[in-house]
């Protein structure tokens, strides 16, 4: 294995220790400041070599992960919106409803109504049915769950 081979396989090994951090602590308060301290790096950098590898900023990735159990939590249904924000780590309604839609293509509050709607769908395939789009906006005319 040639040096810069080595290197890479490190860069990797520490985008995944970041990713698997996000993964963990979703609900809590994250930056790529405080990302990037835990791996000894800039925030720049962090950033940077983060969407080389994942193809998304990890802001844009710990929101996904936001969005996909705040969907698990509105599937439940015994939550209300802001409960189910908060819950997730967001601060913020209006950046989490914006962020849901962005994500999902329908509000939090019509995701949740259209959730309650469906019967008879095993767990495990209303989550991959229902999983957020990454990388793009979802159109806002189709629907996930109707």
């Amino acid at each position: 294995m040639t040096p810069v081979d080595d290197a890479r396989l490190r860069e990797l090994v520490v985008m995944r220790k970041v990713r698997d951090r996000i993964d963990r602590e979703y609900a809590r308060p994250l930056d790529v400041e405080a990302l990037a301290r835990g791996v000894h790096m800039s925030a720049g950098h962090l950033s940077r070599r983060f969407r080389e590898t994942y193809g998304e900023s990890p802001y844009s990735y710990l929101m996904t992960r936001r969005i996909e159990r705040a969907m698990a939590l509105l599937r439940r249904g015994d939550l209300s919106v802001t409960d189910v924000c908060f819950e997730v780590g967001c601060s913020s309604l209006g950046t989490f409803s914006t962020r849901f839609t962005e994500l999902v293509g329908v509000s939090p509050r019509v995701y949740r109504e259209r959730a309650a709607n469906v019967e008879g769908i095993p767990s495990f395939q209303a989550k991959q049915v229902t999983r957020p789009i990454r990388n793009q906006e979802a159109p806002r005319t189709d629907a996930h769950l109707t």
